[in-house]
């Protein structure tokens, strides 16, 4: 069983940045990867950006191109969403998952992934 915890959201005005983290139980990240998606109150969850493994190419959504990066840290046993220019359409709960068996085809979606953190809710005030 993993555990996947996420950190960092908050209240921020529009053009602000905030930098989410996602920290899960266990030397995890060199079994999964682990990328983020988002949620709006009962929509389906969204691909916000990840990748197949480490060292692969990241995706990213169209909407968040340009203003979000993803980035993992080993040493931290952590992965990282820093966002940029925030707009109110960011707005969402922000989920890190964690998938085993994730092709370039199937990153983006989120029955593909094995575990889920609780996440963490993003607010930006226009």
């Amino acid at each position: 069983q993993v555990q996947l915890v996420e950190s960092g959201g908050g209240l921020v005005p529009a053009g602000g940045s905030l930098r989410l983290s996602c920290k899960p139980s266990g030397p995890t990240l060199n079994r999964y990867a682990i990328n983020w998606f988002r949620q709006v109150s009962e929509k389906e969850r969204e691909f916000v950006a990840g990748n197949r493994q480490k060292g692969a190419t990241t995706y990213y959504a169209d909407s968040v191109k340009g203003r979000f990066t993803m980035s993992r840290d080993s040493a931290d046993n952590a992965v990282y969403l820093q966002m940029n220019s925030l707009r109110p359409e960011d707005t969402a709960v922000y989920h890190c998952a964690a998938g085993s068996r994730l092709i370039r085809s199937t990153v983006r979606f989120s029955s593909a992934y094995d575990y889920w953190g609780q996440g963490t809710q993003v607010t930006v005030s226009s």
